[in-house]
């Protein structure tokens, strides 16, 4: 694809966008069900379905996704294809390139074994290696745009609003 095809297919989008902005909010979902004989829960997406559990650190076999590397692959895949629309937007030609995300997390703090040991990923590092003749300012400005455009880039960077709610269903 190159930038006008893709503007083509975005030209429409951004007018309805503009013209009704209503529209433009987006639901995602996700779903797990519950595997209480693993500890463990199983999600559908739509390549499938995918067992997460725990973690080795926290008594996991390893044989399960972890919770935490899921959010590191939904932060490469969306920074991933991002980084592809700005760049046929920009006219820059990229050959490829990988897009690695690392982060730390304290089995600590998840584990209840310190009260002040943070639960969750604490830092996170996002870095791309691309194959382009592209000089480095126009590398950076590349870069730029993705981490603005981003969309779960952004919701880490700042957090949207957290609620927790619950309900019992009898014999479900």
């Amino acid at each position: 694809m190159d930038a006008n095809e893709l503007r083509a297919l975005q030209a429409p989008l951004k007018k309805q966008y503009r013209e009704q902005p209503e529209v433009a909010r987006t639901p995602a979902r996700a779903e797990a069900t519950l595997d209480l004989d693993r500890v463990a829960c199983r999600l559908r997406s739509w390549s499938g379905e995918t067992d997460a559990g725990l973690h080795p650190a926290t008594g996991g076999n390893g044989k399960l996704a972890c919770s935490a590397d899921m959010l590191l692959e939904a932060l490469v895949a969306c920074a991933g294809v991002t980084i592809g629309a700005v760049a046929t937007a920009m006219g820059v030609k990229l050959r490829g390139g990988r897009v690695i995300a690392e982060g730390h997390w304290d089995a600590r703090g998840t584990l209840g074994v310190d009260r002040d040991v943070p639960v969750g990923l604490t830092d996170i590092a996002l870095r791309f290696e691309l194959d382009t003749h592209a000089d480095a300012a126009t590398v950076q400005r590349l870069v730029e745009m993705s981490e603005r455009f981003c969309v779960i880039y952004q919701s880490l960077r700042t957090p949207p609003r957290l609620s927790v709610t619950h309900q019992i269903v009898a014999g479900a």
